[in-house]
């Protein structure tokens, strides 16, 4: 019942923070078009803020999958690398992705570099590129240094997208750039 009450709850408030932005949505509407109360917001979530964090980690985890997938589909480690990094910046141009996660999260949560979530991807990068230093692919260079600047350049080009009054227009060049800069990781051209 609890996973249950807590579900809808997330389900509804994605769908009014998505629409109508964390700022205007109603906890009141929300709660009501879960068919439960306020109290119930504030029995699982704290407050709105809270609810907000639970929504943000679910589209986050789902952004996970869809990532590895495409990470999974490179011909090589490194290409498969730059896949996933070119799929997170496109995810920018999804209206879901683009108002919760790179417009009101920073605003409401804070600097997302610092969000749980985003130490695991860190986490990984850093694996990521460790791997591809072992394997000959990446020049030598503190893994997690470089796992930093391309988390931040990845961030940085997916907020532009999703601030841009062209969003399209903006993702062939933010992805084109971040490769080239990717590439000046190369061992060798690749």
């Amino acid at each position: 019942m609890v996973e249950k009450t807590r579900a809808k709850l997330i389900r509804a408030a994605r769908k009014a923070f998505a629409a109508q932005g964390y700022a205007a949505a109603s906890m009141d509407e929300l709660t009501a078009r879960a068919g439960l109360t306020r109290g119930a917001l504030y029995h699982h979530f704290g407050d709105k803020k809270g609810l907000l964090q639970a929504v943000i980690d679910q589209i986050d985890a789902e952004m996970v999958v869809r990532l590895r997938a495409a990470r999974d589909r490179g011909k090589t480690a490194w290409l498969g690398f730059l896949d996933e990094y070119s799929a997170y910046i496109e995810m920018a141009l999804e209206p879901e992705i683009q108002r919760i996660m790179l417009l009101d999260g920073p605003a409401v949560l804070g600097d997302p570099s610092r969000w749980p979530s985003q130490n695991a991807c860190l986490r990984t990068t850093t694996q990521t590129i460790q791997a591809l230093i072992d394997a000959g692919t990446v020049r030598p260079v503190d893994p997690e240094a470089a796992a930093r600047l391309l988390n931040g350049a990845a961030l940085s080009a997916a907020l532009w997208i999703a601030a841009a009054d062209d969003p399209h227009a903006v993702l062939a060049k933010a992805v084109a750039a971040f490769r080239q800069l990717a590439a000046g990781l190369l061992q060798i051209e690749q």
